[in-house]
């Protein structure tokens, strides 16, 4: 879930939205994503190969799901990853 400012009657809230390309909810155990344990288990190389194979695999599927475009999104996330970039602006 990404956390967003807002404000409500002129108090700052923190809201949490559910995004499932950039931070989805069910990729986190005790705080830490999936892709952040992975990156700190494994050598530079063979994370940025995961990252391909992963972008690879959401190409492959796209025309396949109801969400195509949710996939090629997916698909670019984890390209950005492969290069150093992290789409989660962290």
């Amino acid at each position: 879930m990404k956390e967003l400012d807002e404000f409500y009657a002129g108090k700052k809230t923190k809201v949490f939205v559910h995004d499932p390309v950039n931070s989805p909810s069910h990729y986190k155990r005790d705080g830490v994503e999936c892709i952040d344990a992975m990156r700190e288990t494994t050598s530079e190389e063979g994370f940025a190969e995961y990252c391909r194979l992963n972008a690879f695999k959401y190409i492959w599927r796209a025309n396949n799901k109801q969400n195509k475009e949710q996939d090629i999104k997916k698909a670019i996330w984890y390209l950005r990853m492969s290069i150093g970039e992290d789409p989660r602006g962290g």
